[in-house]
């Protein structure tokens, strides 16, 4: 039987008049053969839904270890029950390694009926409230076959096995930027409201090795930060969230406009100003209203800027002194800035580069912007998101507002005052905000009822590509479940 079957894998792979060439990765295929070994390993393996592991086999299942020998399907599912699924306190679970994937369709007459899916996994030991531990890496070869218009693994080669010092590739994240071309990655890990790792991959200009304290410029994750030293102002009494504007700035742009007299802050953290995101964007250059203020969403980082400029008005500080005051200090973040500091930052910032490798220049910011261009380390804005979570910073009346949808951006997913808010189901729910600017893509996420974060910052245009991957690693299901309604 084993005979038969490796000598039906070579013609396969070897006869082109019978398996094509890699497919595509972008294409209907790849995705679905990449799902389907996805569902399979988390539902049946990490998970150990046995009901779904008998459904999703061939009843004829052919399984060759070369570890373990040869298995049908009734002796596949018992070494499953009593090797991977006996102890749930150690329990063995598998990673694929990214990009390493490819599929290979199988045609019977012109008809698409299988196909082949090799690549390479990573084991962990998962325990709980613990890091998982590599434990292995092996290589596998699948066979799909389509049944009452299901796929069904009907075949399988799993080889290669080693430990922790056989894999080549000891972090699967390398491995990802690799794939994606990205030079630089930042991330932060929050567990249980703790930091519990910082990793910094890359490089600071091509050459240097980028240290763990490396500085990011994160572009409109600058809002947040604003956001929440305007709310601290709120909680403190200082400032009201429906107060009328006005009465410390109007933009010459719109001082023949009445409507500038329905700006408040909380139309401003909510992004229901009617501004555009830039005047600059603009054909004229103007600021003007392209709806009235406080009846929809639209993104905006001119109403950010119009609230600073009113914040610094009244209280005869910039920016950058009430944020230093309200939310660096008290928090701890020693190396966040929305102003360049030569002398400090030179040795430490991120270049960013296009998506053909060529590098931008560093932004150096002499006065406060309080929409784009923060720089910050991973370290900072972990501390930043554990303040928010832990709501060291706010009132509980504020904090309340704050992570309250004011308006609806789309099925699941709402914007409150400086944050997205993703609706989970079950009464969970996901803070989150993204930056974007050339040589930057950058995103938080933070799970308020476990107490869970991740920080991302990227260095390059196409750097939003690392963010399902990473989210989906590090978030598990409620990752999943926001990658879902982002891309609904």
């Amino acid at each position: 039987m084993a005979k038969r079957f490796f000598s039906s894998v070579m013609i396969f792979l070897f006869f082109s008049g019978t398996v094509d060439a890699q497919i595509d990765k972008n294409s209907d295929l790849f995705s679905e053969l990449k799902k389907q070994d996805s569902i399979f390993f988390e539902r049946g393996f990490n998970n150990c839904d046995m009901t779904y592991l008998e459904k999703a086999v061939d009843e004829n299942l052919k399984f060759y270890h070369d570890k373990g020998g040869f298995q049908d399907k009734k002796l596949f599912l018992e070494r499953t029950r009593e090797n991977i699924c006996s102890d749930p306190l150690k329990k063995p679970v598998r990673k694929v390694v990214s990009g390493s994937l490819e599929v290979f369709p199988l045609y019977s007459d012109g008809n698409l009926y299988g196909a082949i899916q090799t690549g390479e996994h990573q084991f962990y030991i998962r325990e709980p409230h613990k890091e998982d531990v590599l434990s292995g890496r092996a290589k596998f070869t699948t066979v799909w076959t389509k049944k009452d218009g299901n796929w069904i693994m009907s075949d399988v080669l799993s080889y290669d096995h080693g430990g922790p010092g056989h894999t080549t590739i000891k972090d699967p994240v390398e491995q990802l930027l690799k794939d994606n071309n990205i030079p630089t990655l930042g991330l932060g890990i929050i567990e249980n409201g703790k930091l519990t790792q910082i990793k910094v991959y890359g490089t600071l200009d091509g050459e240097a090795t980028a240290p763990c304290n490396s500085l990011f410029n994160v572009a409109s994750l600058t809002k947040p930060v604003t956001a929440l030293t305007v709310l601290r102002l709120v909680s403190l009494g200082k400032w009201n969230l429906d107060e009328p504007l006005d009465r410390y700035w109007i933009d010459p742009d719109l001082a023949k406009d009445p409507r500038h007299k329905k700006l408040t802050t909380r139309i401003i953290l909510s992004h229901r100003t009617g501004f555009p995101n830039w005047r600059w964007q603009k054909p004229d250059h103007q600021l003007n209203f392209e709806f009235d203020p406080g009846t929809k969403y639209q993104y905006s980082g001119e109403g950010y800027e119009y609230l600073r400029k009113a914040i610094e008005k009244k209280f005869n500080k910039s920016l950058e002194e009430l944020a230093r005051e309200l939310v660096f200090q008290p928090v701890g973040m020693q190396d966040t800035s929305y102003i360049w500091n030569e002398k400090k930052d030179a040795g430490k910032i991120v270049t960013g580069y296009d998506r053909n490798g060529k590098p931008y220049d560093i932004v150096k910011n002499t006065r406060p912007n309080a929409a784009d261009d923060l720089t910050t380390s991973v370290e900072d804005y972990s501390r930043f998101l554990i303040a928010v979570m832990n709501n060291g910073l706010l009132s509980a009346e504020v904090f309340k507002e704050m992570k309250t949808g004011q308006v609806k951006t789309k099925k699941d997913k709402y914007f409150g005052l400086g944050f997205e808010i993703y609706d989970l189901g079950n009464g969970k729910t996901a803070l989150s905000h993204g930056g974007t600017d050339k040589g930057v893509n950058t995103l938080v996420v933070m799970l308020p009822e476990t107490k869970q974060g991740l920080v991302i910052f990227t260095n390059a245009d196409n750097g939003y590509q690392l963010y399902e991957p990473l989210i989906s690693q590090y978030l598990g299901e409620a990752g999943k479940k926001i990658v879902k309604i982002e891309t609904e």
